[in-house]
């Protein structure tokens, strides 16, 4: 073997050369919704109005015999801003982490079905299959405990999804995709800390609209409703206006979010209603 033969060998056996994953393969909306088997990087090549399709279809079909056949609208509102915006392009920040949003859902409902006990390295997994389990042993009729389930499978996918994007893909939010993740990160909280909220509404409520005192109640219901695409969907164009102020900082508490968010967005509550 040449000189040039040997050197490759051995940097291959010394680990300085790391081979080239190969590219995800590219599969359909329906083809992912059909065998629940997409991976994170799969998803990642389809663009938003694809992921809305498969998001839709995984509801309509699997996740329907689970009593789950609207439980992700929310996302779907999301999904639906993304794609109007131009958004979330594949191989970006935005589009890593929603990849794994929806692959923690996917393998999730597969989970659940017993369909496979690989939740692809994807903290979501476990903690959806636990939800869409509990779900359909009707043990979330509350609307805390439902809640407080969703919110907690879905901040660990969006946990993973983060982790995949900067430290796998090395890839950092733009300034307004950060702005924009602070208030999503704040709705998934708002989620898991009902009574909380409803706590900070009856204290500030005079200060945001005195009418929110009497009402907070059927608000954060509204709010927070997982089965309703409308509140995400402007909820979504809400907080993307802030985010692109540039006094929308990562120093914002949750009050300071209370404060920027909920007045516009209950003023859409009330036309609704």
């Amino acid at each position: 073997m040449k000189r040039s033969g040997w050197v490759v060998v051995l940097a291959l056996l010394a680990g300085l050369l790391v081979p080239v994953p190969a590219v995800a393969a590219v599969r359909t909306p329906a083809e992912c919704a059909a065998a629940l088997d997409c991976t994170a990087a799969q998803i990642d090549r389809l663009d938003m109005a694809q992921r809305l399709e498969f998001l839709r279809l995984v509801q309509s079909g699997h996740a329907a015999g689970l009593g789950a056949s609207d439980r992700w609208r929310n996302i779907e509102g999301v999904l639906a801003f993304f794609r109007d915006r131009g958004l979330g392009a594949p191989g970006t920040w935005v589009s890593h982490v929603d990849a794994a949003i929806l692959e923690g859902i996917e393998r999730g409902v597969a989970i659940a079905l017993g369909r496979s006990t690989d939740g692809f390295g994807n903290p979501g997994s476990a903690r959806w299959a636990d939800y869409l389990t509990r779900l359909d042993r009707g043990e979330l009729t509350a609307r805390n405990a439902h809640d407080r389930a969703w919110g907690e499978a879905e901040q660990a996918s969006t946990d993973h999804g983060v982790a995949v994007a900067e430290q796998v893909h090395g890839l950092k939010p733009t300034a307004v995709e950060r702005r924009f993740f602070l208030f999503s990160e704040f709705y998934r909280w708002a989620l898991r800390s009902r009574p909380v909220v409803l706590d900070l509404l009856l204290v500030y409520a005079v200060v945001l609209n005195p009418v929110l005192v009497l009402r907070r109640v059927p608000f954060v219901d509204w709010f927070t409703d997982v089965r309703e695409s409308a509140p995400s969907r402007k909820g979504s164009e809400i907080a993307y206006a802030y985010a692109q102020l540039d006094p929308v900082t990562g120093g914002f508490s949750t009050v300071d979010l209370l404060l920027a968010y909920i007045p516009e967005l209950f003023e859409e509550f009330q036309a609704t209603r």
